[in-house]
């Protein structure tokens, strides 16, 4: 009877591993694997529409002038061998400052194309890299900021060989992670400050909300398993990739911006990066806006705040 017992209960708990390391690698596949098709938690899309005409009108022709540039297509490789590619938009008259723009998760360079015109304005050669396992750049699998921070300071090399000796970083959402993740190593003397826009505070803390809010389960046991799938399959934990941490090690000027009608990444996970940052910094939540959204709606007095900060980070 004794051995029966032992049996069954070997049994269920290997069909239980069994069952958690198929889910591990369904949400793998689901969050960390390149190309996979990805609803996400979605927001009321009356809170991203909320733009004057004013404001619309700039950012239609912020678009329009993106569209109609050339840029030059970059191509370097990583630390780990994979080739990332980046659009380049040189100044005619340079001025020696440059910007990296970074995008967000499950999207491409492209989408930070907004921002060029008036990094462009200000002087700015710009940069907008296709993170790794996005757009033309490789890699099988999305690394939410923690191994891209590596290849951010390459992106800076990029800036520096080119003759640009003030280098601003600006993120929105993945992108704001990897920055703002970046920002805890040792960065040339170039970077100057750092622009995050809807930074989740760690890939660990932000899947738990996205499995609440998707599929309505809880982040343990789920959440270790993917985590230690990930790390087989790519190479890093969800644990230790924290912006929290990392900004404790930063000492760049930090503009930290969000929606205080962000869905998809909580607003208090602004609260806690800032909170944690030990740098000069700012914090900028704004009124009625989702994910990523402060600039489509406020983009005039978004291109201020940015001013500002450019004013007090970079010298003419």
């Amino acid at each position: 009877m004794k051995r029966k017992v032992i049996i069954a209960t070997g049994s269920l708990i290997v069909a239980i591993l069994i069952v958690l390391l198929v889910a591990g690698n369904y949400f793998y596949n689901q969050a960390v694997k390149r190309g996979t098709d990805v609803v996400l938690h979605t927001e009321a899309a009356s809170l991203n529409s909320l733009a004057s005409e004013e404001d619309q009108l700039h950012m239609k022709e912020a678009k329009e002038w993106f569209n109609d540039q050339q840029p030059d297509n970059i191509t370097i490789k990583t630390d780990d061998d994979i080739e990332i590619t980046a659009q380049f938009i040189a100044q005619h008259d340079s001025q020696q400052k440059g910007v990296i723009l970074v995008h967000g998760f499950r999207s491409t360079s492209a989408d930070m194309g907004k921002l060029a015109k008036f990094y462009a304005d200000e002087g700015f050669d710009v940069l907008l890299p296709d993170a790794r396992g996005h757009g033309a750049s490789g890699g099988d699998y999305i690394g939410f900021g923690w191994h891209d921070r590596h290849d951010i300071i390459q992106w800076i090399d990029f800036l520096k060989s080119h003759g640009n000796n003030q280098i601003i970083l600006h993120g929105n959402s993945m992108g704001a992670a990897t920055v703002l993740m970046a920002s805890g190593e040792e960065l040339p003397i170039e970077v100057k400050g750092i622009v995050a826009d809807s930074s989740y505070s760690s890939v660990k803390e932000e899947l738990a909300h996205q499995l609440k809010h998707i599929y309505n389960l809880p982040a343990f046991p789920l959440l270790e398993v993917t985590s230690f799938v990930t790390n087989v399959r790519a190479g890093y934990t969800f644990g230790e990739a924290s912006v929290v941490e990392q900004v404790k090690k930063n000492n760049r000027p930090l503009l930290i911006i969000h929606g205080d009608a962000d869905d998809l990444v909580p607003t208090a996970m602004a609260q806690q990066i800032y909170e944690a940052a030990t740098s000069e910094k700012e914090l900028w939540i704004v009124p009625d806006a989702g994910h990523t959204k402060a600039y489509n709606n406020k983009t005039i007095e978004f291109e201020q705040y940015l001013k500002d900060f450019l004013d007090r980070t970079v010298a003419d």
